[in-house]
């Protein structure tokens, strides 16, 4: 992103604006308080809510404008005035400053200077961060950018978590949807919306990349689950059976649970670093001194576990190594003296406790793939008990088969749906983030350039 100037001289002022408009890739600077123009009078006169606003390519008559009723050009006319009314005039010449993608700076400034006026480059306001713009190329990061959107703005300083964050959320999920025939229905859901089928579901057609690795990863727990709309016996056990291992099940859990930990500390120190610098990411809880805390609680309970008592105390030096920078950095952000202790000490409490917590609730990834198998074992058992008895009952089986399952996935999607989106951003995301950042918002309004009402 490049802080940008807009020079033009005043009687190019509109023309300039207007191209800024129609090319929608420059965010001017809002100006507070700025005077009510005669177009957006007129709008507040007609008392209409236009459905789009709309700037006319030349000057236009805006008492002919109010008359038509063109509430459209009105609202794109109220806002170029607004924009002009923050513009800089000195002698002939006027000045807006604003922000521009890179990439977008030499076709802009082309852009304008067909108008007369050109773009400078200027350097970024110290203590201003620029708007975040998100990279959307290529239909699976598109799909994927509403689960970060939703959750904050990216600060511009941090690392874009769009692609990796889709990739675990999606894993996650199947894990807890794990059943080959429900991931094959959501995997043909996703190639449907693909197709534009239902035209009805039009507006979701860009998530299919979404659904479509939802159910792939489901389909993949599945087959490793040996579940095919429960356990009909149609695939083999090609690693555990849920309802029959459900602590190695529950072990996996934690364990990949740890690892995505891990991963989201790894991120948080790239992005202390580049938010403060290395003192910021040395002190952080996020950053290394929250990892070196993490990693050394893993190290130290994991060889306890499992006997190796040198390991252990290895693990305890790192994360009390750990505890001792996060502590520092919490009591220099205090008033110091004993109130700053009392809190820090506070602080360091509540990280300890979080970082048990956010591990132990990965272990719902277990939980909700059990009752998963559990609901799939019930349905099936009920189905093969009507099948059993007699010709009469067989309807009956298929009956029960199908709505058991129909009900099934619904209910458990939509759980192992809200579910992972909780770990995402309580677990993970949290150590990610610290702060939010500002979203680009350019200026973009659709031009007429036919014969306006005069």
């Amino acid at each position: 992103m490049r802080r940008v100037a807009i020079l033009a001289p005043r009687p190019a002022l509109r023309e300039t604006l207007v191209r800024v408009a129609e090319s929608g890739c420059m965010e001017i600077d809002p100006v507070d308080g700025g005077v009510r123009g005669p177009a957006a009078s007129r709008l507040q006169r007609l008392r209409a809510e236009p459905a789009e606003a709309v700037l006319s390519a030349g000057p236009p008559d805006l008492d002919a404008l109010e008359r038509a009723g063109r509430a459209d050009l009105l609202a794109g006319e109220a806002q170029l005035e607004e924009r002009l009314s923050g513009v800089v005039r000195h002698g002939g010449v006027g000045a807006l400053a604003g922000w521009c993608p890179a990439a977008e700076v030499p076709a802009t400034a082309e852009r304008l200077a067909g108008a007369g006026a050109a773009l400078v480059p200027l350097k970024g306001p110290r203590g201003v961060d620029p708007p975040t713009l998100l990279r959307s190329t290529g239909a699976v990061r598109r799909s994927f950018t509403p689960l970060v959107r939703t959750y904050g703005t990216v600060p511009y300083a941090d690392l874009d978590p769009t692609l990796p964050a889709g990739i675990v959320y999606v894993v996650m999920f199947g894990v807890m949807f794990g059943d080959a025939g429900h991931g094959a229905l959501l995997l043909l859901a996703g190639l449907l919306l693909r197709a534009g089928r239902p035209r009805r579901a039009a507006p979701l057609h860009g998530l299919w990349p979404f659904v479509a690795g939802a159910g792939l990863t489901s389909t993949l727990a599945g087959l490793a689950y040996g579940e095919f709309f429960g356990p009909t016996g149609v695939l083999p056990v090609l690693w555990l059976n849920p309802l029959n291992e459900p602590i190695r099940l529950l072990a996996a859990a934690v364990a990949l649970g740890a690892a995505l930990l891990a991963l989201a500390y790894g991120a948080g120190i790239v992005n202390r670093w580049r938010e403060g610098g290395p003192s910021n990411a040395l002190y952080a809880a996020s950053g290394i001194a929250g990892g070196a805390l993490y990693l050394g609680l893993v190290v130290s309970v994991g060889a306890g576990l499992l006997g190796h008592a040198g390991y252990a105390f290895t693990g305890a030096a790192v994360a009390a190594t750990g505890l001792v920078l996060a502590g520092t950095g919490m009591y220099l952000a205090t008033a110091g003296g004993p109130g700053g202790a009392a809190q820090t000490g506070i602080q360091l409490f509540d990280v300890v406790v979080r970082i048990g917590s956010n591990l132990v609730s990965f272990a719902r990834l277990a939980a909700f793939g059990l009752t998963h198998a559990a609901l799939g074992e019930v349905v099936w058992r009920g189905t093969t008990a009507l099948a059993g008895a007699g010709v009469a009952a067989l309807l009956g089986a298929v009956v029960v088969f199908a709505l058991g399952n129909a009900l099934a996935f619904a209910l458990e999607a939509l759980v192992a749906g809200v579910q992972a989106l909780r770990l995402e951003f309580y677990e993970l995301f949290s150590r990610v983030f610290e702060a939010q950042g500002r979203p680009f918002r350019p200026w973009q309004v659709p031009v007429q350039r036919t014969e306006v009402p005069s």
